[in-house]
């Protein structure tokens, strides 16, 4: 990297310059602040001899461009020390099964936590089960109490920190160790925190999953993922990457590059309107509760405080009891709120989830109907508005 900062500064830099500045080379950029967008497949060779022993800074465009190397670089200073290298997938779902790939085998054991994406869940119990990997799905709050579910072929762990509907805070760093005991891997889907909020490759995990579609890219205008490895894993997660031929398109890494530079200042303002927006909803009587480890009175604070410096903007409420057509209407009446299954971009969104029919070793009963709410970068006084006039509708409903 040069001509991005003091050259004669020694100190480590700070996450938000890192984020700015980690995967620039203005130089080899021309001067421009922006890398280019290298749209090719081919790469040309200058003798035969380069061609036949492959020798080259790049030899094919599924295998890396300048572009996709800045972003490599600079996720890579994101995850932090630990981080081996990073793999690039075309969305968050094929780095989870690119990962999943990468270090099972038919025979093996996997432990995944009950909390999980439910299309993870899918790929467990479809594709992983034809290939002759079986899965025992454990309570997310199980802590080292996992210790009894290892058998001699368990070879990982697949964590949710915090699971994405229901927000349970897993012990990471607990089960990290008794997993390195049973010398088995840790798979973290940490895309509710990002590595701004909570590098898991520093707390005993071994390959941090991002659905790069949310909050890096951050614009609800790309479909990516990302798989961080530590310098144990990283051979298999390359490897994988390359057998399996995962690449992503030259606009989407652009994007996503782009996204990842303003990431501090957008999870910032989540985080805030977020924690304004939860303690306000605590005190609706329309609501039992709110599901938000950042919310002082969640479950899960006390590790959320421990292990994480923030808080991004996906949280889920429980509403008093009321049939169908009273939530629907509270839906239908939001205009800020968009309803749509995704998160992590500028705007607001709200759907209603039921995760009870295929929870299998805990049990989803929270007493009322639940909505998982992500809080965009609107003005939090007109997003209560929106809210009270579904409220108001919902009240009319019941």
């Amino acid at each position: 990297m040069s001509n991005t900062g003091n050259p004669e500064r020694h100190l480590p830099l700070g996450i938000e310059t890192q984020i700015v500045t980690s995967g620039r080379d203005t130089a080899a950029q021309k001067g421009f602040v922006n890398p280019p967008v290298v749209r090719g497949s081919t790469v040309l060779y200058p003798t035969a001899d380069d061609l036949i022993s492959h020798r080259g800074e790049y030899t094919y465009g599924r295998s890396g461009t300048p572009t996709t190397r800045a972003l490599q670089n600079a996720l890579k200073a994101l995850e932090g020390s630990q981080c081996a290298g990073v793999g690039l997938a075309p969305s968050g779902m094929a780095a989870i099964s690119t990962a999943l790939l990468a270090v099972l085998k038919s025979g093996d054991h996997l432990l995944v936590s009950d909390n999980i994406y439910r299309p993870t869940r899918n790929f467990c119990n479809d594709m992983l089960a034809r290939y002759g990997v079986e899965t025992t799905y454990f309570d997310p709050m199980i802590g080292k109490d996992i210790n009894t579910l290892f058998r001699s072929n368990t070879k990982a762990v697949v964590v949710e920190s915090p699971g994405s509907q229901s927000l349970e805070m897993p012990d990471v760093p607990a089960i990290a160790e008794v997993a390195r005991a049973h010398n088995a891997l840790v798979i973290d889907d940490n895309t509710w925190a990002t590595p701004l909020y909570h590098r898991s490759l520093d707390y005993g995990v071994d390959i941090s999953i991002q659905a790069a579609t949310k909050y890096i890219g951050g614009h609800s205008d790309i479909m990516f993922g990302t798989i961080a490895a530590n310098e144990k894993t990283w051979p298999q997660i390359a490897q994988a990457v390359r057998l399996l031929g995962v690449c992503c398109g030259p606009d989407d890494v652009f994007l996503a590059l782009r996204g990842l530079r303003t990431l501090s200042v957008r999870l910032a303002h989540h985080h805030r309107s977020a924690l304004e927006m939860a303690r306000w909803l605590a005190q609706r009587p329309e609501v039992q509760r709110v599901l938000y480890p950042a919310l002082e009175t969640d479950p899960g604070h006390a590790i959320w405080k421990r292990d994480f410096t923030g808080a991004s903007g996906l949280f889920s409420i429980v509403l008093q009891p009321a049939p169908d057509h009273a939530v629907h209407a509270l839906l239908n009446t939001l205009k800020l709120f968009g309803m749509g299954y995704s998160w992590g971009g500028f705007e607001s969104l709200a759907i209603l989830f039921d995760c009870s029919g295929y929870r299998t070793a805990t049990k989803w009963a929270p007493g009322g109907p639940a909505l998982r709410l992500h809080i965009g970068l609107e003005t939090v006084d007109d997003l209560k508005a929106d809210l009270e006039a579904g409220f108001a509708a919902f009240n009319a409903a019941r």
